[in-house]
């Protein structure tokens, strides 16, 4: 007797499923109930509950590996010495491999452990006496207006017991005046070995000479300002003693190159708000969250006990996890926005950061605590390193392969996927539309098609070359530090960054008007896969002109994204008014509601900071652009206010109609300044 199919395994596209239905028809139809579900499943599901998260991931799962039987079995050239063989066979390994990836991230993401009560019920858990804390500010080129910031934020701590510590691999006399003007510690080295984690090191070392040793680090970037209350929050998860590490997001008061350059700085948030934000609180619900480098802290007895940071990696902040890890220590993640810094402010600084990051996963890869390594650690440890090394090195390539790959098929009449347009509705569509509905609902609607692979493509080249050579030399190579600072006034085009998006934009289009209106290179006798490769290639056309925009990068001024109209009162001649500040920065003020003259001079009473002196610089129709001449503290307090404040800097998540009103207005090409 022969058991009935179950849906999943019949084919969407069989007209007996719905008989008075072709097969296109049929294939919508399930693309539909999918959607419905979409409206449904946020009433229903809640993103807290670990069976509710499973259930739909594996679902998820399971349309994914229809979707890869049905690519392995009915999509691919048959085997022989051909190109269509080569091309058909080479995608498929590109998209399997990456799907393996995808798989992982699901279950991943089906457990999610946050933290905010458990930091809560254990607030001041060590008493009277607060623990000792060190705070090392590792620094080499960053100029004095990055670094100040910082400097003054970690003096800014409510922690009583602290002492900062500025780690100067860059051995600069006026950072030393400038640190001996703050009251705080500095550290110069003869050399620059072991870069960042050497310089950590050395640092560790001399604080073990103290006559009283710290029992915790905290660890900042340059760049990165610790809000008021990082320290109290972070060490609060220390009341288990078998915490190690504790590592919390990191935020940014700028808009990324991406954002910016795009004009999304206010509607679209930055591209590691997924992974802070979903991503991290997921490991941590498998126990496998690590260190990010800045905004962590460190049990003083755990370093000790695994003999400080290791140089092996120049990704040294997830090297110390495993480290840790591997002699019993466990991390933990407070999904809090405890600090803010400075995100990379242009395309050569973001892509080259991506691209250390992978090499550095790739070193790891490789090294003893490897996947495959001699070393102690558990499954899960092993298996959070492979997921990163898939992640880079399969994403990236893949992504590459899915704008190139339609060009075989427009010029060489190569079709790479051979499929009926109602198979791919069915079996390409429904996975792809899932896992849509399910990374939105889990991430509150955080994954935008096109923008994120515009993000991905933007840095592919580079990123695909250092996972390459990373996994098969990993040795030697450079730690390179992502410049922060400079000129930023000017419209910078990225020329090299853009010319093989550009390139392969033009092919893609020559290709779809050579495919449209002539046979000569495509042929029509390809049946449904044109249509496919058709509606691919116009796709891709989309997403490498976005691409192609965001290699244009717009000038840059100073802004708080946090910033909210306030209220304010100017002081002139005698009289005063009660107006509305709309913008403020450390040395400019925009007021609205009375009209000033140019050179117009008073006090400008802002909460907070006190009364500032100032002059107008702009009489605006509605208002006054102002100059603030603020004394040392007024400056200070300023600093302060715009990054140490508890609060959520930048966009934490999508807002749509905004984000569709800024795309708009970035493509007629009249963003502005943003």
């Amino acid at each position: 007797m022969i058991a009935a199919p179950s849906m999943a395994y019949v084919s969407s596209s069989d007209p007996m499923f719905y008989p008075h239905m072709t097969e296109v028809e049929t294939s919508a139809a399930l693309l539909l109930f999918l959607i419905g579900c979409g409206i449904i499943l946020p009433v229903i599901v809640n993103r807290t509950n670990i069976w509710h998260r499973s259930t739909i991931l594996t679902i998820a799962g399971l349309l994914a590996l229809r979707y890869a039987v049905w690519r392995v079995t009915q999509t691919v050239a048959p085997f022989g010495f051909t190109i269509d063989m080569f091309a058909s066979w080479s995608l498929l390994a590109f998209e399997m491999l990456a799907l393996i990836g995808s798989m992982s991230a699901f279950v991943i993401m089906s457990r999610i452990t946050l933290r905010s009560d458990e930091a809560t019920r254990h607030a001041k858990w060590w008493g009277d006496k607060s623990p000792r804390v060190a705070i090392l500010i590792a620094t080499y080129n960053e100029t004095l207006d990055v670094l100040e910031r910082t400097v003054i934020g970690a003096k800014s701590l409510r922690h009583d017991n602290k002492d900062v510590v500025i780690l100067d691999d860059g051995r600069r006399d006026w950072l030393q005046d400038y640190c001996a003007k703050q009251s705080v510690r500095y550290v110069r080295r003869p050399d620059n070995k072991g870069s960042k984690a050497g310089n950590i090191n050395y640092t560790l070392g001399l604080l073990a000479k103290d006559p009283v040793q710290p029992d915790f680090i905290a660890v900042l970037d340059a760049d990165f300002v610790p809000h008021r209350g990082f320290i109290s929050r972070s060490m609060a998860l220390f009341h288990d003693p078998e915490v190690g590490l504790v590592q919390t997001p990191q935020h940014f008061f700028n808009a990324d190159p991406i954002q910016h350059n795009l004009g999304l700085s206010r509607s679209y948030p930055d591209e590691q708000r997924f992974f802070f934000d979903h991503m991290q609180p997921c490991r941590d619900g498998w126990g496998i969250a690590f260190c990010c480098g800045t905004s962590s802290m460190v049990r003083w007895s755990a370093i000790q006990d695994i003999g400080g940071f290791s140089t092996e990696s120049i990704t040294e902040d997830f090297m110390l996890t495993l480290t840790l890890q591997n002699e019993g220590w466990t991390s933990v993640y407070l999904a809090e926005p405890l600090t803010e810094g400075l995100a990379p402010e242009g395309l050569k600084e973001y892509v080259t950061q991506r691209a250390r990051w992978c090499l550095g996963l790739m070193q790891i890869a490789r090294s003893n605590l490897g996947p495959l390594g001699k070393n102690k650690l558990r499954f899960r440890d092993r298996w959070s390193v492979a997921d990163s090394v898939f992640y880079w090195l399969t994403t990236f390539p893949f992504r590459i392969a899915s704008v190139v790959y339609p060009l075989l098929y427009w010029f060489g009449n190569i079709t790479v996927v051979n499929a009926d347009l109602p198979d791919v509705i069915g079996y390409f569509g429904t996975y792809y539309i899932w896992i849509l509905i399910v990374l939105n609902l889990l991430s509150r609607g955080m994954v935008v098609p096109i923008l994120n692979d515009v993000s991905q493509l933007i840095g592919a080249i580079a990123i695909s070359r250092a996972a390459i050579v990373g996994i098969i030399k990993p040795r030697g190579h450079p730690f390179s530090v992502t410049a922060k600072g400079g000129d930023r006034s000017k419209v910078v085009v990225q020329w090299r960054l853009m010319a093989p998006f550009a390139a392969v934009l033009f092919l893609t289009l020559l290709g779809l008007l050579i495919g449209i209106f002539s046979d000569r290179f495509a042929f029509s006798d390809a049946g449904d896969g044109k249509w496919v490769v058709l509606f691919w290639s116009i796709y891709n056309v989309i997403v490498l002109s976005v691409t192609v925009i965001a290699c244009i990068e717009l000038p840059r001024r100073e802004r708080h994204i946090a910033d909210e109209p306030e209220r304010a009162t100017f002081l002139t001649e005698g009289r005063s008014r009660d107006l509305w500040i709309t913008s403020l920065t450390s040395d400019t003020v925009r007021l609205r509601g009375t009209p000033y003259p140019e050179g117009t001079r008073g006090r400008l009473r802002i909460d907070d900071i006190g009364d500032v002196e100032a002059y107008v610089i702009a009489q605006l129709p509605e208002g006054a652009r102002l100059h603030l001449l603020p004394t040392e503290e007024q400056r200070e307090d300023l600093m302060l206010r715009f990054y140490a404040d508890d609060n959520m800097p930048g966009v934490a998540r999508v807002r749509s109609t905004a984000m569709i009103a800024d795309i708009a207005r970035r493509l007629s090409f009249n963003a502005g300044r943003s």
